[in-house]
């Protein structure tokens, strides 16, 4: 069997700051925009006739990579508060990037929340061979937890 992930898809509290997140800070492009009438109860969270807002956002692959934000339209839903929690459920997202340093005044300037200041390690890879990555650990609007680094 063949397989592959193509996309993730978080559910928002506010999908127009997240979606300025996604473009802004990590530089991702709309793929998708529109609002939703759900078909059936595939979906967790959702019922048939529920209205979402989804948009899916690209990387620079046209087919993975993907990332959407969904926001209930109809009925509302009252959110709990973000926390920064690393639960079980919980996902870390790792992103690589050619400039790592871009990214962390791009954050800055945004307001992202950091986890981890700009940072250099050198880790075992796959192959054996050493890894040499400067990273940055920081967190979207609705505490999803970001992993960016370059390789050196």
């Amino acid at each position: 069997m063949k397989n592959i992930i193509r996309r993730t898809t978080l559910k928002v509290r506010d999908i127009e700051r997240s979606y300025a997140f996604y473009r802004e800070v990590l530089g991702m492009e709309t793929y998708y925009n529109n609002e939703v009438t759900v078909e059936n109860d595939l979906l967790p969270g959702t019922k048939e006739g529920d209205k979402i807002h989804l948009i899916i956002l690209k990387a620079q692959d046209p087919v993975i990579g993907m990332i959407g934000l969904l926001k209930p339209i109809d009925p509302e839903e009252e959110f709990p508060p973000v926390t920064f929690d690393f639960n079980y459920g919980s996902s870390v997202f790792v992103v690589g990037v050619d400039d790592v340093e871009e990214l962390y005044q791009k954050a800055l300037k945004f307001g992202a929340i950091m986890r981890a200041p700009l940072s250099e390690t050198v880790y075992p890879g796959a192959d054996g061979n050493n890894v040499h990555v400067k990273s940055l650990g920081l967190y979207d609007p609705d505490g999803h937890f970001m992993e960016c680094n370059q390789r050196f």
